[in-house]
C-alpha cells in the first residue's frame, strides 16, 4: 500500500457530485469533503429511522444494504465521520499544500488515544487529529469484532505513511511539485487523500471479513447459505479483490 502511495497514475475523468461518497469522480479534495458532507448525513439519518443496521459489518447478505460494497462504502463513511463532525472546519490543514508538513509532523509527535468519541477541543489541528484518529479506532473495533487477527496495527502502520509523507514534502520544490502532480490528476501525499486511502483499504477488509468471513480466500462453510443467497458467491470475492473502491462492485 505504502508503494503506490507516491505518483498515483491518472484517475478517472471528475464529475459533478451527486452526494455519493464513493470514488467516482473524486478527485479534487473540495468535492471529497463536500460529498461526505452530503453523504454522512443522510446515511447517519437512514440508521436513525431504524432502515440501516450500525454498525455496517453486523449486516447479513439477508439485511438491507447488506451486500458487500454497500458495507465497505459505510464502514468507510463511519470512520470519515468524525472529520466531518470537527467544529470550525480549517479543513485546509487536509489539503493545503503549504499546510502539509504542519498537519503531519504535529500528527506525528501527537500522543494518541483509543477513544471512538471525540471531545473537540476548538483547535483546529487539534481536533481534526484527534478525529482522524478516532477514525483509525473505530475501524480497529470493526476490525476486532469481525475477528481480524491484529486488529489494532492500523494506526501504527499509518503513522509510518505519515512519516513517509512528511519527508516528500521536506524535499524542496514539494509545493511546486504537489500542484504539478494535482495538474497531471495524480494524488500527491496530502492528508486528506492519506486517510481516505487507508481508510479505504481498511473498510473494504472489514467488510470482506463480515460479509465472507476473515478470509476472502476460502468461503467459510458456515456461510455457505449467506453465499449462495447472494448468489455468484466466487466471482464475487474475486471482484472485491480487484477492486480498489466500492464504485467498482456497482
Amino acid at each position: 500500500m505504502m508503494m503506490a502511495l507516491f505518483g498515483w497514475g491518472r484517475l478517472k475523468e471528475r464529475v459533478p457530485s451527486d452526494g455519493n461518497a464513493d470514488g467516482t469522480g473524486l478527485f479534487d479534495p473540495i468535492v471529497i469533503l463536500h460529498a461526505l458532507d452530503r453523504a454522512i448525513p443522510r446515511y447517519l439519518n437512514r440508521v436513525d429511522r431504524g432502515e440501516l443496521i450500525f454498525p455496517a459489518f453486523k449486516r447479513t447478505v439477508a439485511d438491507e444494504d447488506g451486500d458487500v460494497r454497500a458495507v465497505w462504502e459505510h464502514t468507510r463513511l463511519e470512520a470519515m465521520r468524525y472529520v466531518v463532525m470537527v467544529p470550525k472546519r480549517d479543513f485546509g490543514l487536509l489539503f493545503e499544500p503549504a499546510r502539509q508538513s504542519q498537519i503531519l509532523k504535529a500528527f506525528l509527535r501527537k500522543r494518541t488515544h483509543t477513544k471512538t468519541s471525540v471531545d473537540f477541543t476548538g483547535v483546529p489541528i487539534d481536533d481534526l487529529l484527534n478525529a482522524i484518529v478516532a477514525g483509525f479506532n473505530w475501524l480497529d473495533m470493526c476490525r476486532a469484532a469481525v475477528g481480524i487477527q491484529q486488529p489494532s496495527r492500523s494506526l501504527t502502520d499509518f503513522k509510518n505513511v505519515a512519516w513517509l509523507a512528511e519527508q516528500w514534502w521536506a524535499v524542496e520544490g514539494a509545493v511546486p511539485r504537489c500542484y504539478q502532480m494535482l495538474a497531471e490528476r495524480k494524488r500527491p501525499p496530502l492528508m486528506l487523500y492519506l486517510i481516505w486511502l487507508d481508510y479505504t483499504g481498511l473498510a473494504k477488509e472489514i467488510a470482506s471479513a463480515a460479509i465472507y468471513g476473515s478470509s476472502s480466500d476460502q468461503v467459510p462453510a458456515e456461510r455457505t447459505f449467506e453465499l449462495s443467497a447472494a448468489g455468484g458467491a466466487l466471482d464475487k470475492i474475486s471482484r472485491l479483490q480487484r477492486a480498489e473502491d466500492p464504485s467498482e462492485l456497482l
